[in-house]
């Protein structure tokens, strides 16, 4: 069976241009939403997933009409091969009905995984640059490090609580607790 999947990203678009594609093609039942490509929260998108059997083929008009997201549309893809059916696009020269349509589609795996991989390379490398240019990622100290010498002052000598010292800093007690176990084991500043 032949199963369309049309969709549209705001509520003034219509769908009446691919469900008439997809009429065209063969779609014995389609389903069409108004929801953002983005989402993974589409129940139309949900149900023709639920709804796939063996044999059958998703069709779409345009592969941007599944996800504009090429990793969204191979989780999708995995989706449809583990319910062992096919899916065709019909403006784009991909079946996954045919041989040279699987194939493609693992070469689109391919490339997305090596964009991946590229995408952590450069993410590691921007990071020990950084680090070695003394740039520390992560959010700021909410205390100075003359602060948090008072703030271990104060409560070791007596004079206030941590609690107390979390009040008159405006910092949540859990920051006071690290900056005092940092200090008893020999650490210099905390970052919270």
């Amino acid at each position: 069976m032949l199963i369309g999947y049309a969709r549209v990203s705001t509520h003034d678009q219509e769908t009446a241009a691919q469900v008439a594609a997809l009429k065209a093609a063969g779609c014995e039942r389609i389903f069409h939403e108004k929801a953002s490509g983005g989402r993974w929260d589409r129940p139309e998108l949900r149900k023709l997933l639920d709804h796939l059997r063996s044999g059958d083929v998703l069709v779409v008009w345009k592969l941007d009409r599944l996800s504009r997201s090429l990793r969204d549309v191979l989780v999708l893809m995995e989706q449809v091969q583990d319910a062992k059916a096919g899916f065709r696009s019909l403006t784009e020269a991909v079946d996954t009905t045919t041989p040279a349509g699987r194939m493609m589609m693992q070469m689109v795996g391919a490339f997305a995984e090596f964009e991946r991989a590229m995408l952590r390379e450069r993410t590691k490398a921007g990071l020990e640059s950084a680090r070695n240019e003394g740039r520390i990622g992560g959010r700021r100290p909410k205390l100075r490090p003359q602060q948090q010498q008072e703030i271990v002052r104060m409560v070791t000598t007596g004079k206030k609580t941590a609690a107390d010292a979390a009040r008159l800093f405006n910092v949540h007690p859990a920051t006071i607790s690290r900056l005092l176990a940092q200090t008893r084991t020999g650490s210099a500043t905390t970052k919270s």
